[in-house]
């Protein structure tokens, strides 16, 4: 599979909330201003909230191991599996673009493991 200019944004984005050197701060440049994430344990409204909610988020994160990477048009999704506190949890990332920039991104997953 060639790897797009997308495919290369929705990874990097990925990575960077993810692994423990991961670039939380240099999320913010590949979105849009007005990006959106909606999924299972909720949602923001705005690139900066998306930023801060990721920064909150890769502290429990153990890790996360990249399954398939799906990618058609403006949109490319990233399946892995999410380790938090221990827990493997089966996602997937859907990042749609605009003008080259992620403008949403939306996460499926089973929330039990982390609410139980």
């Amino acid at each position: 599979m060639a790897m797009t200019d997308n495919t290369t944004t929705a990874r990097s984005c990925f990575r960077a909330w993810t692994e423990r050197n991961g670039d939380i701060g240099g999320v913010r440049a590949l979105l849009t201003d007005d990006m959106t994430f909606r999924g299972p344990l909720g949602e923001t409204n705005g690139a900066d909230e998306y930023v801060a909610a990721l920064d909150g988020l890769s502290q429990a994160v153990d890790g996360a191991e990249e399954r398939a990477v799906v990618a058609d048009g403006d949109d490319v999704c990233i399946v892995y599996d999410l380790s938090v506190n221990g827990q493997r949890i089966p996602t997937v990332g859907w990042y749609h673009f605009r003008d080259g920039r992620i403008s949403s991104v939306r996460a499926f997953f089973d929330p039990r493991p982390m609410v139980g």
